[in-house]
């Protein structure tokens, strides 16, 4: 596993790991900035975290409102992201294959809206954002955890019928994130929340706006994007976070199969200028060979699934402040690793091997920011491997037939460049240039039907047209308050 030799080294040399996708800002989103006690111990005070891949750069929140003590009772959010996707395939069915930021092709289309509120005060943790748009059809709808038994969610028809319960994830999939808990002043804080969270593995986060890139790197798009469960938050010291979670499963809502999964998240951060990040998951929600629920099947797999990502990110050029920012003012990389694998049983009672199924990947990311960090530019390599495919897209709704189906090695190369007028807006032009091993990508004649539409019988012969490669053009923006 040379991949991981880099990370790997850094992450011991440091002498501890470090956390994820969890964005951290002084006051609005951790609750032990607002610790009630005369003298608070604030983690991470003092540093400037706006830079880091996959984390907010707001520094000012305007929408807080305060008690006549000054202390902020409640924060606002909003969050509203689009984009134009150019796939220079031109599928005819305009559909975007192989992403989870971008679901559709040679459109404009809204990514994702999202409000909320959350609250840190006198310790008690409160927090609901809402959410909307194409994305919830490439991440939440693809849950297939509400199969199992009812009371998960019911679709209505047009004429008001009860078409069935237990087969959508219309009850949670609006809701970005929903907590609730308690800050205690232990240390530099402990707190213990439950409700549906932002995924904590992979270094890239759900919103696009943190990320230094759009599209999210191969590696980080295959893995999860939320879960439901409870999580308990802890900093033993002002540099360093750990994060125990009990949840349902690998990004789902409910729970496939006999005990929920188990997830250990660690943030290490030495100097404002460096993240180590160390994350591990394992859990019996696995699904051999495809990540959804086999039609019929009369008993779940017994099938253990482990993840580890480990990241640095390190900036590497910052200049002064106090002087003239002309020309590069900032410089930094990150550097993301994943190996995973799944092992046990399928229902069949037939050995699923962890040689055949594992997954491994990374991503490395350069970034420049120039004008007084008004414009950036970002470079990107990246790849994944994951033969057995238990953790990849399907590249089509209408059924994915390769005769080379037991492979998948995909690579990238992006560039991003961005303009910032202030911290609350971000203009992006990105290029992406994707291959693989095997057909994978969407090409010309789509993966819908001979017409493109949807509504459309199948003929018994038709098949998606699949390519080896992809070439994307993507413009998008995004406004947070």
């Amino acid at each position: 596993m040379k991949n991981l030799s880099l990370a790997t080294l850094l992450l011991l040399v440091a002498g501890a790991p470090a956390l994820a996708q969890t964005t951290e800002t002084a006051t609005a989103q951790n609750p032990a900035a607002k610790a009630d006690t005369a003298t608070p111990r604030v983690p991470f005070d003092g540093m400037d975290l706006s830079w880091v891949n996959g984390q907010n750069r707001q520094q000012y929140f305007p929408l807080q409102f305060k008690d006549q003590d000054g202390e902020t009772v409640l924060t606002a959010t909003s969050f509203l992201d689009g984009y134009y996707n150019y796939n220079f395939a031109r599928p005819l069915d305009h559909t975007q294959t192989i992403s989870a930021v971008t679901g559709r092709a040679q459109e404009f289309s809204l990514a994702l809206a999202s409000i909320g509120i959350e609250s840190n005060y006198k310790n008690i943790i409160g927090r609901l954002w809402l959410q909307t748009g194409s994305m919830l059809n490439v991440v939440q709808e693809t849950d297939g955890s509400v199969l199992r038994g009812r009371n998960t969610g019911t679709t209505i028809g047009a004429n008001g019928a009860n078409l069935g319960s237990g087969i959508t994830t219309n009850n949670l999939k609006y809701i970005r994130e929903a907590a609730a808990g308690y800050h205690f002043n232990v240390a530099y804080g402990l707190n213990l929340e439950l409700g549906i969270f932002m995924s904590y593995i992979g270094l890239e986060s759900y919103v696009t706006q943190e990320n230094w890139s759009y599209q999210r790197s191969l590696v980080c798009d295959f893995t999860p994007f939320y879960f439901q469960g409870a999580r308990a938050q802890f900093y033993p010291s002002k540099k360093f976070k750990t994060e125990l979670w009990v949840m349902n499963g690998w990004q789902t809502y409910n729970t496939y199969n006999k005990r929920p999964a188990f997830g250990n998240s660690n943030y290490y951060r030495p100097s404002e200028n460096v993240q180590l990040v160390a994350n591990f998951y394992v859990g019996n929600d696995s699904r051999p060979g495809t990540d959804s629920l086999a039609v019929g099947r009369a008993a779940y797999p017994n099938i253990t699934r482990f993840h580890h990502d480990n990241s640095v990110v390190a900036r590497y050029y910052h200049k002064d402040k106090k002087g003239p920012l002309r020309g590069i003012t900032q410089a930094a990389f990150s550097l993301n690793t994943h190996y995973g694998f799944q092992a046990g049983t399928d229902a069949g009672g037939n050995d699923v091997l962890a040689k055949n199924n594992y997954m491994v990947g990374s991503s490395l990311a350069n970034r420049l920011w120039f004008a007084k960090n008004k414009l950036a530019l970002t470079t990107r390599v990246g790849f994944v491997k994951n033969p057995s495919r238990y953790l990849s897209f399907n590249p089509s709704v209408v059924g994915f037939t390769n005769t080379d189906a037991s492979k998948l090695t995909a690579k990238e190369v992006t560039a991003t460049f961005d303009v910032m007028p202030s911290d609350f807006v971000t203009f992006r032009l990105e290029y992406l240039h994707r291959w693989a091993d095997v057909p994978y990508f969407a090409g010309p004649g789509g993966t819908t039907s001979p017409s493109g539409y949807a509504d459309q019988p199948l003929p018994p012969t038709y098949v998606p047209d699949l390519r080896d490669y992809e070439n994307r053009l993507i413009f998008a923006v995004n406004f947070r308050l």
